[in-house]
């Protein structure tokens, strides 16, 4: 287990983790992370500036990029630059290729969303796009971190017949701009 050097405390993954998740995703400021219009940050800056709040090296930036149960970063081929993948809240181009859905997606959220969304269909809120899972499987894990399950099953593939656009990210979770109320059901 890798170790925080200044104290020999063994580090958490977990939390490291999340603090780069949300300086990758949405606030880059947390610790002063420039990051480029396509949402990559340079690596060894973002070792630098995580350091007054974990010591952590190369290999260890490499374990949690690669043992993150959700995929949610990449590096580029040179391992010099890292990003989010998706769910982003700043407006950055992570260079998503259009693809045609499946028929059927699946949206998992909490109880409290229902009347909100069941008024004003799927939106992105704070994120620019809308996450949809290929099975009911993830929707169900997404779901059940945001209070009382509940699932949208998404007509996607008419959606997409439609003229709506869908994406789907390098760790497999597929994105649009907004569900209308008309193209899903409980």
């Amino acid at each position: 287990m890798p170790y925080n050097h200044n104290n020999s405390q063994p580090l958490n993954l977990m939390r490291i983790s999340k603090l780069i998740s949300l300086v990758l995703r949405h606030k880059p400021e947390e610790i002063g992370l420039t990051l480029d219009e396509h949402g990559w940050g340079n690596v060894e800056e973002l070792l630098t500036k995580m350091q007054p709040r974990y010591d952590i090296d190369m290999a260890t930036l490499e374990e949690i990029v690669r043992t993150n149960n959700k995929q949610r970063f990449s590096f580029d081929k040179t391992h010099t630059k890292i990003r989010a993948n998706q769910g982003h809240s700043i407006e950055v181009d992570v260079e998503l290729q259009e693809a045609v859905p499946p028929e059927i997606l699946y949206h998992g959220t909490g109880e409290k969303s229902v009347v909100a969304i069941d008024e004003k269909g799927l939106l992105p809120m704070n994120r620019l796009h809308v996450h949809l899972s290929g099975d009911e499987e993830t929707a169900i894990r997404v779901g059940k971190r945001h209070g009382k399950l509940v699932i949208y099953k998404v007509k996607s593939g008419e959606m997409s017949r439609d003229g709506y656009i869908f994406y789907l990210s390098v760790n497999n979770v597929w994105l649009t701009k907004e569900v209308p109320v008309k193209y899903f059901e409980r």
